[in-house]
């Protein structure tokens, strides 16, 4: 017998049918013996809507009247779902995130979980109900009913188990498990047995989307065994954990890309302190995120061209923040490029096998590939190239890394 936490996403409960589909599985596990609780999203769709509905009435609505309204898209699918499981056969009990008391800060449309009094839910389990929680929300010291972003489910369901100390907490999705990359992309692309929270965290990070970082964070944080399932097919899916010995025989995991980057460099800017910061200090008081940085001396020793990479919604209004750094730095010129994207490879065997960058660059080149910019960390590389060598660069690479074969990765 174990105690299980299971997250279920808005496609996995769009509709009648599959929130019965969903009620049979929860039944399931629950008659092998294992405690269960069910964390939910809203139906698919229906966040978007009441987004709609909002807009309709304010053109920027109240973040606290926006959480009120958001958060009700979560409390149909439990109080549907636990009707389901009871019409089952299965007793089930449905909780908001207020219910369970899932503390939050007040940053309202993105706020971050405190704590939670699992007290009602260990009594529902003892008592042999399901329970079934609203995901995406909480409540701040105030009682204000807050939401935590878009797939906040995913951290909800996380803290849930981390709080229970729950013996795995298993994310159920339109996917049946975390692949070397995206089969769409590469029909060869293999779904992993397992990968460490470390490597999840950087494809989360990279642009991955079968899971929110800030789940990835939260269970590494807690030691929470992650399991990413498929709600539509069976099989043990992808199980995220800790490092272990067998990770040497695997150089490279996965291969994450980001499509929506965007490049701006300003040249000849005086080579002298602080310059970084007079460069970037305005982006980032706009409340743009930049990712990559590269900077180059100049041949004559005094000035300097700065790189850096932004997401491609922020290009434009980069843009103009760099035109008027220039004009203020005395620099040369300033250059952009929104076709861009980032490719990177990530594995925690980087860190005992030499040559992988090698063979990676090796491997772009072959193809005719132009390396923009190149940014490394100690299980990461990644690269930014044209847009039109996105394809053919994730699947160039994860050939020359035999990603293909499990287990098979051709020797540096």
């Amino acid at each position: 017998m174990a105690l299980i936490v299971q997250k279920y996403g808005g496609t996995s409960v769009g509709s009648i049918e599959r929130i019965q589909h969903v009620a049979a599985r929860v039944k399931q596990s629950r008659d092998q013996g294992h405690h269960l609780v069910v964390v939910v999203s809203a139906m698919s769709g229906e966040t978007d809507r009441l987004v709609g509905l909002a807009k309709a009435l304010q053109a920027v609505p109240s973040p606290r009247e926006l959480d009120v309204l958001l958060s009700t898209g979560e409390q149909v699918t439990i109080a549907l779902l636990s009707m389901a499981l009871e019409a089952s056969g299965c007793p089930a009990r449905s909780y908001t995130g207020a219910q369970v008391h899932m503390l939050t800060d007040s940053a309202h449309n993105k706020a971050r979980i405190r704590d939670i009094d699992a007290a009602r839910v260990r009594a529902d389990l003892d008592a042999g109900r399901v329970v079934v929680v609203a995901g995406f929300q909480g409540v701040d010291e105030q009682g204000n009913i807050t939401t935590l972003g878009r797939g906040g489910s995913d951290t909800s369901a996380v803290a849930m188990a981390a709080a229970l100390k729950a013996d795995e907490c298993q994310i159920y999705t339109d996917v049946d498990g975390v692949y070397t990359t995206d089969p769409r992309i590469e029909p060869q692309a293999r779904k992993l047995e397992r990968i460490t929270f470390e490597e999840m965290l950087e494809m989360a990070s990279l642009g991955s989307k079968v899971l929110q970082i800030r789940a990835v964070e939260f269970a590494g944080k807690y030691r929470v065994p992650l399991r990413v399932l498929s709600s539509f097919e069976e099989g043990a899916g992808t199980l995220i954990t800790f490092e272990d010995d067998t990770v040497e025989d695997a150089q490279i995991a996965g291969i994450a890309f980001a499509r929506d980057e965007a490049k701006l460099t300003i040249l000849g800017v005086p080579d002298q302190p602080g310059i970084a910061h007079r460069i970037l200090g305005p982006v980032s008081e706009a409340n743009i995120e930049v990712d990559m940085i590269v900077q180059n001396v100049a041949a004559d020793q005094r000035t300097t061209d700065f790189t850096f990479t932004v997401h491609r919604n922020d290009y434009d209004r980069a843009l103009a923040i760099l035109h008027d750094t220039c004009a203020g730095l005395n620099a040369r010129e300033v250059l952009g490029d929104p076709a861009i994207v980032k490719i990177s490879l990530v594995g925690v065997g980087m860190r005992s096998h030499a040559g992988i960058a090698s063979r990676m660059f090796e491997s772009l080149a072959t193809e005719g590939i132009n390396i923009r910019m190149i940014s490394t960390s100690e299980i990461k590389i990644s690269v930014v190239v044209d847009e039109k060598y996105l394809e053919l660069g994730v699947r160039s690479l994860h050939r020359a890394f035999g990603l293909d074969q499990a287990g098979i990765q051709p020797p540096v």
